[in-house]
């Protein structure tokens, strides 16, 4: 059964920086594309950044060259990086897991239906 387990999320000024972790267990980690969604109160779940099995990265335009996504498979662990936090950044962020041939489109098209599994979230808020 796979599982993934986010933490790192917290409270944090605008301007500041996070780092999120997602450990994943029950699963051969080096062959799953991972993901990071985030929702905030009263909106839809967004794709954030995913990262493919191979190693290949997209970030949605409102965080690129804020935040990084990255991944250890020696540790079973996906990462965000989260620099320069912004308020409209608080939300819920939710890591996710799709097996390699489950999903073989661009990464840039990915979408919350295409992971098939998801970790609990960890709250992220920036004030202002």
């Amino acid at each position: 059964q796979v599982q993934l387990v986010e933490s790192g999320g917290g409270l944090v000024q605008a301007g500041g920086s996070l780092r999120l972790s997602c450990a994943a267990s029950g699963l051969t980690f080096r062959m799953y594309t991972m993901g990071w969604f985030r929702q905030a109160p009263g909106k839809e779940r967004d794709l954030v950044a995913v990262i493919s099995w191979g190693g290949s990265t997209y970030h949605v335009d409102s965080v690129k060259g804020r935040f990084t996504i990255s991944r250890d498979n020696a540790k079973n662990t996906v990462y965000l990086q989260m620099n320069s936090l912004k308020p409209e950044d608080t939300s819920v962020y939710y890591c996710a897991a799709v097996y390699y041939s489950d999903y073989a489109g661009a990464l840039g098209s990915v979408k919350y239906e295409d992971f098939r599994s998801w970790g609990q979230g960890t709250q992220v808020t920036v004030s202002s």
